[in-house]
Order: C-alpha cells, then structure tokens, then sequence
C-alpha cells in the first residue's frame, strides 16, 4: 500500500470499501497492548505505537498487561519538565530528531508524546511530563519536538487531549471549564501543534470535560479538534480511556488502545447493524487508520538506520546542560574552581533521580551519576562523598549518615547538598499532596549548614518543591529538575562554570501552597473538578492579585549579566513586531531569554495584568551585543469572546513588557493594535447601557427622543449620569415599565431595526 495524505479518492477509502463490518470494528481497536490490527487478506500490516515522550518506551515482545515491564534501551532524554526550562525550540527539534531515528530503529511508527498538558498545579503527580504553566510556551516547544520527530518519518501523539491536569480520579472526573479559559488555556498549545505540524495522531484524555468523556466528546473531537484546526489524522485514546466504544467512534474517535477483545469488536459491529452507529462513521474511523498505515510504512525516504547513541547521550547532556535553572548565587559561590575541595551530600548525587515513575520510564543506555561527574571534572582528591539520608527514609539509618556527611562538609571548602523527592513522591497515577522535601532530607541540610555555611543545595523533582526551609540560609540554590541519563554531567557542566546556566522556570514557584491558583478547587469532589481560577493559571494568578512568589515564572540567574535598550514596537495584521537590544555586560559568555508579556489596560473583557506572548534566547560573548525581535503573532493577542464563538483582537492601546522573567520587566512601551470589527446585534434583552455606547444607537435614540411627547422629560432623565448609571442594566423591553409608553416594546424594537441595519 502507499502513503496517501492529499485527500483524494485513494486507497485507504477503497481499501476500506473491501472490509467486512467485523473487519472495520476490528480496524478500530489494537491487536495487543502496542500494535494495531492488521488484515492479512487484503495485505495491509500492523503498525507499533509505543511510549515516549523523552525516550522510546519499546517493551520486549508484546509487552506485559498493564504495559510497564522492562523495555529495550533507548536515549533518556530529560523529561518535559527539564527541556522547558530550556526555552529553545531550535534544542527541542534536534531532540525530536534523535527520537525519531531510535524509533525507526526500534520499528516504531508512533511515539505517544509530547505531552503538553497545562500545570494548573503543583500538586499534579504527572507535572513532570509536562512543559509549562504558559499555554504559548507548552505550544512552541511541542511543536517543535514534533517537528523534528516527524522528519523522521514517525508520527508523533501530542497528549492528553484535553484538561488532564491531575491524576486523581483521572479515568472518570469531569473538568467543568468555562469556554474561555478553556480555549485560551487549556486548548491553546495543542492548537498551536495541529495547525503548525499536523501531528499524524491525537490521544484523548481519560477524564471528562463539562461532564462528557474525552474520547466520547464530539465537540472536542470533530468540531474543535477537526473543523475547526482542520486536523487530518487519527484521534487514538488514551490507553483505556474508552467508555463505550460505539459512542466514541461516533464522536470522532478512531482507534481505541489497546486492544479491546473480540466481545468489544462485536458489540461495535452490533451497534452498526442496530443502526446505534452510522456505517459510514465506522468508515471514517477506518479510513484514517488505513491512512495512518499508509503514512507510517510508506516513506522510503527514512529508511531505518543504527542509532549513533554516544551522540545522542552527548545531545542530552547539551539539553541537561541548558535546562538546569539557577534559583540563587549569592557571594559568587558558583562556578566552582577545579581545585576547589567538594564535599558532594547526599544520594541523590550518587544514585540519580533522573525521570518520573508510570509509562514514560525509559531504560537508558547510560546513565551519568553527578558523583561520577564532579570527580572526573575537578579530581577525586577535590571531592569527597557522603550519602546523608536513604531514600526510604529509615530512621535507623539517618544518625550516622548525618554525622558522616557533617564531617565531610566540615573538612570542605564548599559543600554540595542533593535534596530531591524520591520516585514514590510523584508518579502517573497519583498526586502529591504537599510541596515538602523529606523531612530527613531537611534536617540533613539543617546539620550541614551549621557546619560549612558556603553550602549549594542542588534539586532534582519533578515539579515544584517548597524552599522555604532553607532558601535565606543557602547561599546558592540550584533547580535540577530531572535531567536525563547524561544530567550528572550536566550539573558538573554547570556547577563548574563549563556551561553558563540559562534556564529559565516555566512555572511559578509560590511563597505557600495556599498562594496557588487552584488551591481551593483541587483535586475536586464527587467526580467534578471546578477550575474556579478561571483564566488564572500560574503567574497570571500571582500577577492579578499582587501575590509575593518565591521565584517568578521565567526565572534564572547567569554566571554573567545583561542588559536591554533600544525598545522598538511596531503593530501591523500579522501582530507586534519587538526589537530590543540585549547587551552581555559581564565577564563570561551566555545566553539570555528575552521574554516579551502584553497587556489591555483598557480591555472590555477581564483580562490578566500580563501575558507571556513570545520569546527568543540570544548568546552573546563577554561584552558583545546583539538586537533581539520577537514576532508577536495576532492569533495570539485575540481572546476567546464568548459572545460571538470565536478567537477577536480587542483594539487599543497594548503595552509590551520585555523582561528577564514575567517579574523582572526591563523595558516597556505601548503600541495602538487595530481590533476586528465584531458587533453583536441589539435586541429586546440588551440593556440600556449597551444601547447608550454604541454611537450608532445613541443617535437614533436621540431623534427618537426629539420626537416624542415629553421629549425635554425624557432627554433630561437619560442626560442624568445617576439616572443612567442606575438605569444602564436594564433590559431595553423594561423600559416602557419606567419610561412611559412613548418608549413602547414596538418604538424600541423599531430603533433596534435601523441600528442593526446600519451596523451591517
């Protein structure tokens, strides 16, 4: 068979025209936990689908019954988590590429990845697989990794489509989302993928949106998803996210994984001849898995290769590397001197917490301890060891690993301290249920510092933790996220000053777990989650109620410094163009990312201080600079106006904040952005002060009054501003209650009439 995406009569729709009923419901179900059904009489293949989304997740043979048994070794690039931080969807591409080129090798089609699912909060157990709190930064970066996987011929599996922004009760609750902050939150990355990259699958969500399974929501599957993204490829569930399958095939799902059983096929082909489901939407189904086939082994042009895996090692250190975020630097302990004595605490720096827990671990082919790293780096006479704490947490165990390791930071000149959460922490399937480091971690670092106050605490989570323990009391704080098989070496890069940190946090790390967005409305009750934030995710929270943070979203500290000048705006119909120039006056090379936010102040609609609408990153020798422009795209400055169902450009006067993070605001200007022209039409039920700022109506109105009996009485009440405030909210068929009959249902809906008409 052969690749057919242009969407013509082509072979899968004739293919499909061969099929038995039982062989199209066959279609639309997998043959086992990672492949799809093949149908051997009319020759067309099975195709694997398989984990990711930093590393192939390939299990031996066909995998076990839940899909989590051993897997064949592949590069474990770091998690979302990490590779966000990076803000580089140039770094992001060149890992899609590798992954690509290991899953040919490995002989698979489909890598289920990236996810990009929002960080609403911080308690999420599956925050680790996901980029960002920022719906623009999610969108940018997974775009890229698609892109770059799918020029490798394997087709990529943006995830979890959509709102699954916690692992509680994750097969069955209900999101409740208001249309707008679902669309300018929750859907906005994922529409910034199917419409740049075309992603060759989709995979539903388990949850419920507004009380309407993903895989059986129509709305979010066909009209948003389909027509309105134009999407051309196949929706693939969630493994086991299928309800009923009759209901979501009709709804726009085409391929339920994994396999579910020839009693399910049955009952799809009943549900047909039933007529509970329409053949022709069977059809569909079936065609676009035909023409993933197609897609997947058709290309001759990405014929299957060995992997150079010591390069792709080398490639995640080098996204390690520029991942790591430096939080704090006081008294200019980092970068450490080659003949500095070390003592690295803790075992985290010698048994490393490099990815989450459930479907994404990969087996690695290597794995760099920072132990490893810092003794190759500076010598192993410049750093000692001690484990400080297990990580099952033994009590029995601590005492003597503590005073092991005081010893150690008391005969160094700088003591190295590994605190992190252990895998049971956080993990697919489950949510934390607080944002504390182990208490033993803590009173380890509580010892250590009384001992050697030049102490670096350096972090490896997979979301955020809380540093107020010890973030005053340290004079260097280093956020390691999860890094990847190669981020041991990583941190030695940047701990020594090989590689300049440029990390920036892509989510807000609060004062207290009760600052949080979501905090009164998580994990939800009674299968319902309310997402009462609204549009106040993340900073956009902080921001609008003037919270304190601990470390604002966009964070990160160099071992050099920048500054900005020469800010230049320009609005035109493709959006805002920005041009600043970023100059490294430091002593040391390093990257900077240049981080642009708009805002309304005069907006109609309630509306964050401040949004993250792009940003770029600029390296830059000791001394040197460089002008840096941000294309701010229009699409992007549109809200979600709920009156008309569609993405509107308010007009007026923008500012645009140029920054090092969304607090850290170096420059700032305005720019007059021409709106769309949307006016919704007056009727009976529009009130009287809708009616008085259209300058349109206010003009008839006022001729209607100079006609009228009374006319003087009337005019003089409606030019009364107390009057008309009091009066303003009142539905226009009300009036005649207030006003007299002069102003009869039949005088109003006769102004209406012409206002409409001359509005058109």
């Amino acid at each position: 068979m052969t690749d057919t995406t242009d969407g013509t009569t082509s072979p899968p729709e004739k293919l499909v025209a061969a099929l038995t009923l039982e062989e199209k419901a066959a279609l639309t179900s997998g043959k086992g936990f990672w492949h799809t059904t093949p149908v051997v009489r009319l020759s067309l293949p099975s195709i694997v689908l398989t984990d990711g989304p930093h590393g192939v997740r390939k299990q031996s043979g066909n995998g076990d019954h839940l899909g989590l048994g051993d897997s064949v070794p592949a590069t474990c690039f770091p998690p979302a988590v990490a590779m966000g931080s990076a803000f580089d969807p140039e770094l992001l591409e060149r890992v899609g590429r590798a992954l690509g080129a290991e899953a040919r090798a490995a002989g698979v089609h489909v890598l289920l990845g990236p996810g990009l699912n929002i960080k609403r909060s911080p308690l999420c157990g599956r925050n680790f697989e996901y980029f960002s709190e920022d719906p623009i930064v999610s969108g940018v970066l997974a775009s890229a990794l698609v892109r770059g996987l799918q020029s490798r011929g394997v087709g990529a599996s943006p995830k979890h489509f959509a709102a699954n922004n916690q692992e509680h009760d994750r097969m069955r609750v209900s999101a409740d989302i208001d249309e707008r902050p679902l669309r300018e939150i929750y859907l906005r990355g994922f529409e910034r993928v199917v419409t740049e990259e075309q992603p060759w699958t989709v995979m539903c969500s388990y949850n419920r949106v507004n009380g309407v399974y993903a895989a059986e929501n129509s709305w979010l599957l066909d009209t948003v998803l389909r027509e309105e993204w134009g999407f051309d490829g196949l929706v693939v569930s969630d493994w086991g996210a299928v309800n009923e399958r009759a209901a979501a095939v009709g709804a726009g799902l085409d391929l339920e994984m994994p396999a579910g059983g020839s009693e399910a096929d049955e009952r799809l082909a009943a549900a047909v001849r039933s007529g509970e489901l329409d053949e022709n939407t069977l059809d569909t189904a079936a065609s676009r898995l035909v023409r993933l086939v197609g897609r997947a082994t058709g290309s001759e042009s990405h014929e299957a290769q060995e992997p150079d895996l010591r390069t792709h090692h080398e490639l995640a250190r080098e996204v390690a590397g520029r991942s790591v975020v430096l939080l704090k630097n006081a008294d200019g302990v980092l970068p450490l001197a080659a003949d500095t004595s070390v003592a690295a605490i803790g075992e985290f720096a010698r048994t490393p917490r490099y990815q989450g827990a459930g479907s994404s671990l990969i087996n690695p082919t290597a794995l760099d301890s920072a132990l490893e790293a810092l003794r190759t780096r500076a010598g192993s006479e410049h750093v000692t060891f001690a484990a400080g704490f297990t990580f099952d947490g033994a009590e029995t165990d601590q005492d003597p690993l503590r005073r092991e390791a005081v010893e150690a930071a008391a005969d160094s000149e700088v003591a190295l301290v590994f605190l992190g959460l252990p895998d049971s922490a956080e993990s697919e399937g489950y949510d934390r249920e607080d944002l504390r480091l182990p208490t033993p971690q803590l009173e380890l670092l509580d010892a250590v510092l009384e001992a050697n106050p030049r102490t670096v605490v350096v972090l490896s989570n997979g979301s955020v933790v809380d540093p107020a323990p010890f973030v005053d009391r340290v004079p260097a704080l280093v956020e390691g996220w999860l890094l990847g098989q190669a981020g041991g070496g990583a941190l030695a890069d940047v701990l020594y000053g090989d590689v300049n940190p440029s990390g920036r946090l892509t989510e807000t790390v609060p004062m207290r777990l009760a600052d949080t967005p979501a905090f009164l409305d998580f994990p939800g009750e009674h299968g319902h989650v309310r997402y009462g934030e609204g549009l106040f995710v993340g900073y956009r929270w902080y921001d609008a109620r003037d919270f304190s943070v601990r470390f604002p979203f966009g964070h990160g500290l160099s071992y050099t410094s920048f500054t900005y000048s020469d800010l230049s705006l320009r609005a035109d119909e493709a959006g805002i163009t920005v041009r600043a120039t970023v100059t490294n006056t430091g002593r040391r090379a390093g990257r900077e990312v240049v981080q642009v936010y708009t805002g309304v102040p005069g907006s109609t609609v309630t509306r964050p201080p401040r949004e993250l609408k792009g940003f770029a990153s600029v390296e830059l020798e000791a001394g040197q600079q460089r002008e840096v422009t941000v294309e701010l795209r229009r699409k992007d400055l549109a809200h979600w106006d709920t009156r008309f169902g569609s993405w509107v450009v308010e007009g007026g006067e923008y500012t645009v904040a140029v920054g090092a993070s969304s607090r850290d605001i170096r420059l700032d200007g305005t720019v007059e952005v021409t709106g769309d022209e949307t006016r919704t039409p007056l009727t009976l039920e529009s009130s009287l002060g809708e009616l008085l700022r259209d300058p349109q109506a206010r003009q008839v109105l006022q001729r209607m009054l100079e006609q009228a009996p009374g006319a003087d009485t009337l005019s003089a009440a409606l030019s009364d501003p107390g009057l008309v405030s009091m009066m303003e909210s009142f539905p226009l068929d009300r009036l005649p209650t207030f006003l007299g009959q002069e102003f009869s249902r039949e005088r109003i809906a006769s102004l209406l009439e012409i206002v409409n008409a001359q509005r058109s």
